[in-house]
């Protein structure tokens, strides 16, 4: 027994005792990130492409061009009477030629009273054979489109110059006549005509 327990004595104590190693530390590359994928688009719709969003660039813009307005080759003005309304243009270096609603002047006015009326403007600033004139009129009578062609002109007359002012005012030409006929009212024959009062 004693021999045995000696050779396992000289056995272990031939053996070398294991070395403590450091455990080697090695560097691992980072892995790039993976992209997400982009999505599929949905069956049946067409992709849409996106426009890039344009970057306001902080440089001076250019002053903007002064625009230059139009000559005009006449002068426009609305004449009213009771529910007439006139459109009217002078138009420059004419003849004296003078269509309403695209006839002759005589054939639409054939009282020559209302004639007259049309061109009482025309006289008192010695522009009889100046002008061409066109008029658009609606609404009323003849008799009241007359006197609204007679306010469209003088006005048109004021927009040629201000100095006809002195002579077209005192006469009346450039005031809006505003006498309408006055609308009917309930248990009256007429706006203020009440029904004759009867005893028996």
């Amino acid at each position: 027994m004693p021999k045995k327990t000696e050779k396992l004595a000289e056995k272990t104590a031939k053996t070398p005792k294991a070395k403590k190693v450091a455990p080697k530390v090695v560097a691992v590359k980072a892995e790039p990130k993976a992209k997400a994928p982009k999505p599929a688009p949905l069956s049946g719709a067409k992709a849409v492409p996106v426009k890039p969003v344009a970057v306001a660039s902080s440089a001076p813009k250019s002053a903007p061009k002064p625009v230059t307005a139009p000559k005009t080759t006449y002068f426009f003005a609305n004449g009213k009477r009771k529910t007439s309304v006139a459109c009217v243009r002078l138009h420059k270096d004419g003849k004296g030629v003078i269509t309403v609603n695209e006839r002759s002047f005589e054939n639409y006015f054939p009282v020559f009273t209302d004639q007259d009326k049309v061109l009482s403007p025309l006289k008192t600033t010695n522009n009889l054979k100046t002008f061409d004139i066109s008029v658009q009129v609606h609404g009323g009578g003849i008799h009241s489109q007359a006197e609204a062609v007679r306010h469209g002109i003088a006005k048109a007359l004021l927009e040629l110059s201000a100095e006809h002012r002195s002579v077209l005012k005192p006469l009346g030409f450039l005031t809006r006549d505003s006498r309408i006929k006055e609308r009917k009212k309930y248990g009256l024959k007429r706006a203020r005509r009440a029904p004759q009062w009867q005893k028996r």
